[in-house]
């Protein structure tokens, strides 16, 4: 091997020692960021803007990670803590949602007052109504006589659910005489004396109660001629 070549080698090594450095300078860098910025934790961003007293839902907001580090000590970082809360405050788009933004939602109004039924499992709650939501009570009668029609009718609109029971057997014997047993949910709604007693009727002569989850800025009220429907009529 002459000069030359010697040389060649000399400085293909000392490229691939600064190469080397040059790498191990920059993971230097990226432990010494990572150290300071520390783990990522989930949050929550309002992902449109809610007003004061609203009932808050996980569709209002959007999960996004960050840094444990940048968060305030009460910030939420769990959607469950929501569960029948509402804004006490307006809820701006963008804003990360904190405890002291939210409130537990009043049982009850003036003029209101606590009412459970029970309601199928299978047909009336199927896992999507919780303490909070809206629903609109449908029951369905069968005609006073014979040559009567039955009629589905909405007896309450926006009912507010405050709570959720466990599933519960209606008749358990009824599977040891071979019949199929019912299962129902007890449901605590807040409702005023007339609608209390509609509900309350309903679940007594009704063929069948149902609930139907009320979206957020759905019309508090259903038009009359909307409210009941027959087959026969139907065009």
């Amino acid at each position: 091997m002459n000069s030359r070549q010697r040389r060649g080698v000399i400085l293909l090594l000392l490229s691939v020692l600064c190469a080397l450095g040059a790498f191990a300078g920059v993971l230097s860098v990226i432990d010494d960021v990572q150290s300071k910025v520390g783990p990522e934790v989930t949050a929550y961003r309002v992902s449109s803007s809610v007003a004061p007293y609203t009932p808050l839902t996980a569709g209002q907001f959007e999960k996004v990670e960050m840094p444990e580090r940048w968060l305030s000590a009460n910030a939420v970082t769990d959607l469950a803590d929501i569960r029948g809360k509402i804004a006490v405050t307006m809820l701006k788009k963008g804003s990360l949602l904190q405890s002291d933004m939210i409130v537990d939602q009043p049982a009850l109004q003036p003029g209101q007052q606590e009412v459970a039924i029970m309601i199928d499992a299978a047909t009336g709650v199927a896992g999507k109504i919780t303490p909070g939501s809206s629903v609109n009570v449908y029951a369905t009668f069968e005609g006073a006589r014979e040559s009567d029609p039955d009629q589905s009718k909405i007896i309450v609109t926006n009912a507010r659910v405050l709570d959720v029971g466990d599933i519960t057997a209606l008749d358990p014997d009824r599977d040891e005489r071979g019949q199929q047993a019912t299962d129902a949910v007890p449901i605590t709604f807040a409702l005023s004396t007339l609608d209390a007693q509609r509900i309350t009727y309903a679940e007594s002569f009704a063929k069948r109660v149902r609930l139907a989850l009320v979206a957020p800025g759905t019309p508090t009220t259903v038009p009359e001629q909307d409210r009941t429907y027959e087959l026969t009529t139907d065009k």
